[in-house]
């Protein structure tokens, strides 16, 4: 992360509970539930960065809205990149969000609690069979 902040750190700033996988391959097994991830429950979004090792976001952006139950989940791209054509890419394989990360570490956190606010406080979304608790 350009930040300087790591995956643990953002679990923090979330009210809700954030799962975090490490890689394109893992976050597939976890979002299909195979492996050690069969027991997980059903995230209400997804935030997705681009520059993933071993399975790009875009490869599996691409899975998640192929799958029928998957493509229902909300996909936020937050990612280094602000290129116009990862822009135009992700938005075509059906993203439901793209946000260039911020290099500033005050302006990432609260774009991380307006992603948060808007997603799980704002938005409806589609109910979760799996949730024992609303948005965790």
């Amino acid at each position: 992360m350009n930040s300087g902040m790591s995956f643990s750190s953002i679990n923090i700033l979330f009210k809700n509970n954030l799962n975090v996988v490490m890689d394109g391959e893992e976050a597939l097994l976890f979002l299909t539930k195979k492996g050690k991830y069969q027991s997980v429950f059903t995230p209400d979004i997804i935030l997705l960065d681009l520059n993933l090792p071993k399975k790009d976001g875009r490869e599996v952006l691409s899975e998640i809205k192929k799958d029928d139950t998957l493509k229902l989940i909300p996909v936020i791209v937050l990612t280094t990149s602000d290129a116009e054509l990862d822009i135009k890419r992700v938005y075509e394989h059906h993203a439901n969000c793209y946000i260039t990360k911020p290099v500033d570490f005050n302006q990432f956190i609260n774009v991380i609690r307006s992603i948060e606010n808007f997603w799980l406080t704002i938005v409806k979304l589609p109910g979760n069979g799996d949730k024992k608790f609303k948005n965790c």
